[in-house]
C-alpha cells in the first residue's frame, strides 16, 4: 500500500497542482508549442488528431459549456446573470475611457498602442478561459455569469466607440454561442442524474479545450506583436483586472471572476480585419498588418497571465471555502 502511494507521487501530473491554473496553462501552452516547432504537425497527422485539435476548438467548447451549465442550478441563475452583467460593463467601460484618452490626450499612440487596438483586444474576453477558471475556483454564479459575458464579442463595440459603424445585429450566431450552456442548465436540473454523470467531465475538458486552442497559437504572434502587443497584453490582464476585481467584490463577489474576464479572446484578432472594412484608408495596409499582430500577441501573453492574476486573486481574497449564491459551500481547488 505504501509502495503504490510513493509509486503515485511521482506521477508526472502530481507538482502540476503548484503551477497555478496548471489545468489551463500547461495543455495550453503545449499545444503552442507543438504548433510553433512543428506548423504542420496537426494538418499532417489529420483525421480525429487534427479534428479535436486545431479544427476541434469551436466543437470543444461547445460541449465545455454545455458540460458547465449542468452544474449551475435554476436558483443560482439570476446571480450568475447579475454577477456576468457587472463585471463585463465594469470592464466596458473602463477599456473604453482609457481608449478615448488614447485618441483625444495621447494623439491616438500609446506606447505604440492605437485607440482602435485598445478596443479591438480588450473590450472582448476569452469566455472559454473564464468558464474553465470559473470551472475550478468559481461558485455557481461566477460560472453561469458566462451566458451573458458571452454576448460581448467580435468588433461591435470597437465599431461604435470609434462612429465607424452602427452596432452589429443579434444574429442566430450569438443565439448559438449561448444555447449551450443553457441547454446544460436545463438538462443538469431537470435530470439530477444527468448532472452528476457530467460532473466528472468537467477537469478532463478542461484540459483538452485548452490544448486545442492552444494548438492554434504560435509564439512566433508574439514577436510579430512587438513590445506594444506584449504590453497590451499586461494591461489587458493586469492592469484592467483591478477596476473589475474591485467592483466585483464590492458588489459581493470573491473578486475572482473579475479577475479571470481580464483576457483578450483569440476571436478579437479579426476585429482590425473588420474595421478596415468599414474604413480601410484609416485602418487598412500598413495599420491592419499592425493592429493585427499586436492584438495576436495580446491574445497569447493574456492566455498566460490571466489564470495567474486569476489564481493570485483566488489565495489572497477567500475564494476556497466561500459560500455559493444557494448557501451551499465551494470547495474548488485552484
Amino acid at each position: 500500500m505504501s509502495e503504490s502511494k510513493a509509486g503515485e507521487t511521482k506521477e508526472p501530473f502530481f507538482r502540476m497542482s503548484s503551477i497555478p491554473g496548471a489545468n489551463i496553462l500547461v495543455p495550453l501552452l503545449l499545444g503552442c508549442l507543438l504548433n510553433t516547432l512543428f506548423p504542420s504537425l496537426f494538418e499532417t497527422l489529420g483525421s480525429f488528431t487534427l479534428g479535436m485539435t486545431q479544427q476541434g476548438a469551436s466543437p470543444l467548447v461547445g460541449a465545455f459549456l454545455l458540460v458547465v451549465g449542468t452544474t449551475i442550478s435554476f436558483k443560482s441563475a439570476p446571480a450568475a446573470a447579475a454577477r456576468g452583467a457587472i463585471i463585463i460593463a465594469v470592464k466596458q467601460v473602463v477599456v473604453i475611457a482609457v481608449s478615448l484618452l488614447i485618441l483625444y490626450v495621447f494623439d491616438d499612440n500609446l506606447f505604440g498602442i492605437s485607440a482602435m487596438v485598445m478596443l479591438a483586444a480588450c473590450t472582448g474576453a476569452n469566455n472559454a478561459m473564464y468558464a474553465g477558471l470559473m470551472g475550478t475556483m468559481g461558485n455557481e454564479a461566477e460560472r453561469g455569469a458566462v451566458a451573458i459575458t458571452t454576448l460581448i464579442v467580435g468588433p461591435p463595440v470597437t465599431m461604435i466607440v470609434l462612429g465607424a459603424a452602427g452596432q452589429a445585429p443579434i444574429g442566430w450566431s450569438l443565439v448559438g454561442a449561448v444555447l449551450p450552456i443553457v441547454v446544460g442548465i436545463i438538462l443538469g436540473n431537470v435530470f439530477p442524474s444527468f448532472r452528476k454523470m457530467m460532473a466528472p467531465a468537467l477537469s478532463g475538458i478542461i484540459v483538452l479545450v485548452f490544448f486545442a486552442m492552444g494548438s492554434t497559437m504560435t509564439f512566433g504572434q508574439l514577436v510579430n506583436g512587438g513590445l506594444p502587443g506584449i504590453l497590451l497584453g499586461v494591461i489587458c490582464s493586469v492592469v484592467f483586472a483591478i477596476p473589475t476585481i474591485l467592483v466585483d467584490r464590492l458588489t459581493g463577489g470573491t473578486g475572482v471572476a473579475g479577475a479571470a474576464i481580464s483576457s483578450c479572446a483569440g476571436a478579437n484578432v479579426a476585429t482590425p480585419a473588420a474595421m478596415a472594412s468599414v474604413n480601410g484608408s484609416l485602418y487598412g495596409g500598413a495599420v491592419l498588418a499592425t493592429a493585427t499582430a499586436q492584438v495576436a500577441a495580446c491574445a497569447i501573453v493574456t492566455a498566460i497571465l490571466t489564470p495567474l492574476v486569476t489564481s493570485w486573486c483566488y489565495r489572497h481574497f477567500g475564494g476556497e471555502g466561500k459560500k455559493t449564491e444557494d448557501g451551499s459551500v465551494s470547495v474548488a481547488r485552484a
